[in-house]
């Protein structure tokens, strides 16, 4: 098999500080935890942590998020890039893969060629993570950051203050999971289960890359979010809030604090992670109407005074085309 252990990936990532945190070791240890199987490819300095999950029939689905990284220069276009694609056609082959969903880490930019799918790939019209997001940079003081903000987030973050909101970071997901039960009931989206978010925040908080925390009025749980740092970037992957006390902004407050903390460490930007798949125009035209899928969090992000940027892609490598037909067929009903 064209494989390489864990111990070699890490090594192998050790030379690229800012891949992405879905390429990291830890990402690949979680889900293994929860019906994937994590596996390893590099050829020359391009490498890869390739996700697959079975499926009926005997076959599987594979996922490579955020990838392929590189250990010099660019990826798509590298020299090692046809014999890495070689390898991964093998693994996928030998695992009986239906399809290969590529999600790459690189921005999509007027006139960059890394958003024209690769040879032998489709564009998808299915994510699995949400290609769209708010990116805010953490260069410059507090102070310019703040500045950089909507007024009314500046006034929401002071208010909070106030009115005897506190933060502090947590030990444990027990008051992160409890919020994320009602928010998932208030607002009707699924969620993993306690042990999911147990084991994330042990395998990444152990190595320094994530911290869990609360917002509380006089000891009550009131906001709560997940947030991963690698490298000069972090992320903020999860958040749930209660429905007391929201006039106290806890949620402006806890986002704040966490910001302070990522530029702690070191990080140069904060992803927001996941706005509507729109352009910027039609977000701004929409918002105040809408509030739907990731349309009711877009108001509250876009106040922190981020950049809206997109990935390329998602493309797919089909192996199996009748059975690549029924499976999209079958996302797209579940989709509604």
């Amino acid at each position: 098999m064209p494989t390489i252990s864990l111990q070699q990936w890490n090594e192998f990532i050790k030379d690229c500080p800012q891949s992405h945190v879905l390429q990291s070791p830890a990402w690949g240890e979680l889900k293994s935890q929860f019906g994937w199987e994590s596996c390893w490819v590099v050829h020359g300095k391009l490498g890869a942590q390739i996700l697959f999950q079975k499926i009926p029939l005997g076959y599987q689905v594979a996922y490579l998020p955020r990838g392929p990284i590189s250990s010099g220069g660019e990826v798509f276009g590298h020299p090692d890039w046809t014999g890495f694609q070689k390898d991964l056609d093998d693994l996928c082959r030998q695992k009986k893969a239906v399809f290969l969903k590529i999600e790459p880490d690189c921005w999509h930019e007027n006139g960059s060629a890394d958003c024209s799918p690769p040879d032998g790939y489709k564009l998808s019209s299915h994510s699995i993570q949400p290609p769209r997001t708010i990116l805010i940079s953490l260069e410059g003081s507090e102070e310019e950051i703040l500045g950089r903000m909507k007024s009314k987030t500046r006034y929401n973050i002071r208010l909070a203050e106030k009115k005897g909101i506190t933060i502090r970071k947590l030990d444990d997901v027990e008051p992160f999971y409890g919020l994320l039960e009602r928010t998932s009931d208030r607002a009707a989206f699924g969620i993993h289960t306690k042990e999911y978010y147990r084991k994330a925040f042990e395998l990444f908080q152990k190595i320094g890359e994530c911290q869990l925390f609360l917002a509380e009025f006089e000891g009550l749980p009131l906001a709560s979010i997940m947030v991963f740092i690698r490298g000069d970037r972090s992320w903020y992957f999860y958040g749930a809030s209660s429905n007391q006390h929201r006039d106290r902004m806890p949620t402006y407050l806890v986002q704040w604090e966490a910001l302070r903390w990522a530029k702690e460490q070191g990080c140069l930007s904060y992803d927001l992670w996941g706005v509507p798949d729109e352009d910027a125009e039609n977000l701004e035209k929409n918002f105040t109407d809408r509030s739907d899928g990731l349309w009711g969090v877009y108001r509250f992000k876009r106040g922190f005074g981020g950049e809206l940027k997109r990935v390329c892609g998602p493309w797919d490598k089909v192996y199996q085309p009748a059975l690549y037909f029924i499976y999209t067929l079958r996302t797209r009903v579940k989709a509604g």
